[in-house]
């Protein structure tokens, strides 16, 4: 099972609702948030509680330090070999996140492009700090004008990850399809979850406020303790990146907030390009479980 859903919309709260009928399906959790995946980054992450991480084993939560780069890529070879051990265990995974791009990667399977090599990578990152990313943009379009085109000059890691792609290959991006069609190795109900804008908005709002009751200041004032900074990957996320601006501490909050709801509209966008979702209320947690349960008994 796949359950997908915007920041916020609710999809914690509804597993923590589902865990009996989870824990009796021997569900385990595969994390498809791409900023979960980092250690020391709790709070401004929203990780799911630690009752609904001891009731369901979980998986890809802290698994790397904020000063990895970790990709699609990375995501998508992790999802499947843990889907496969679930699957030797007797169990039933279940993808769950908001990171559109993974899950997407996930279920469409990955191009033919090469992997990531870390010591080219770091080495184009050091040059965007340098140099600015609008200089590697520029390289990028002499080699690759068609991923040029459609990256903005901002989006420092697909052109870091474009420009990688043809110094190892010699080829442009552009010239690696990602495969059109959902894999068929595997059998998946793709639930998605979904609540009116304005109150998905207003939750977002709310959570934001939460975050700084509970610490978020002082998070990120460990974070920076450790040496990390504004270029480092996990920094670069919203609820932190924000706090290496020039900003009061009120101000702060509420560019969080702005950038949560300007992502949570293109997380929106991006899955209506998904296949065959199965769309529910997010406080419709009978329909979710009514699906979850029909899914469980066919697949057996």
């Amino acid at each position: 099972m796949l359950l997908l859903g915007a920041t916020a919309v609710g999809k914690s709260a509804l597993l923590e609702q589902l865990i009996p009928l989870l824990a009796a399906c021997r569900a385990e959790v595969i994390n498809a948030d791409s900023r979960q995946v980092y250690r020391h980054m709790d709070i401004g992450t929203a990780k799911p509680s630690p009752h609904l991480r001891r009731s369901l084993p979980h998986h890809l939560i802290d698994v790397v330090d904020p000063d990895v780069q970790f990709t699609a890529g990375d995501f998508v070879r992790e999802a499947e070999r843990l889907v496969r051990q679930i699957r030797e265990r007797g169990g039933t995974p279940l993808v769950a996140g908001g990171a559109a791009f993974y899950l997407w990667s996930f279920l469409h399977g990955l191009s033919a492009a090469p992997p990531a090599d870390a010591e080219l990578r770091t080495e184009l990152q050091e040059r965007a700090r340098q140099e600015g990313t609008a200089a590697l943009h520029r390289e990028l379009a002499r080699h690759d004008p068609a991923t040029a085109a459609r990256l903005p000059i901002a989006d420092t890691n697909r052109i870091v990850r474009a420009l990688e792609v043809h110094r190892l290959t010699g080829q442009p991006l552009s010239s690696f399809r990602s495969p059109g069609a959902v894999r068929r190795d595997y059998r998946v109900l793709t639930v998605g979850l979904q609540r009116e804008r304005a109150e998905l908005y207003a939750r977002i709002d709310r959570r934001v406020e939460r975050m700084f009751a509970v610490g978020l200041d002082a998070e990120v004032a460990a974070l920076r303790a450790r040496g990390y900074h504004a270029d480092t990957p996990g920094m670069r996320s919203i609820g932190y990146a924000e706090f290496f601006r020039e900003a009061s501490p009120q101000t702060r909050r509420g560019l969080i907030q702005r950038n949560s709801r300007r992502f949570a509209k293109r997380q929106l966008t991006f899955f209506r390009r998904f296949p065959t979702v199965r769309w529910f209320p997010a406080a419709d947690v009978d329909g979710v479980g009514a699906a979850l349960q029909r899914f469980s008994l066919a697949s057996n």
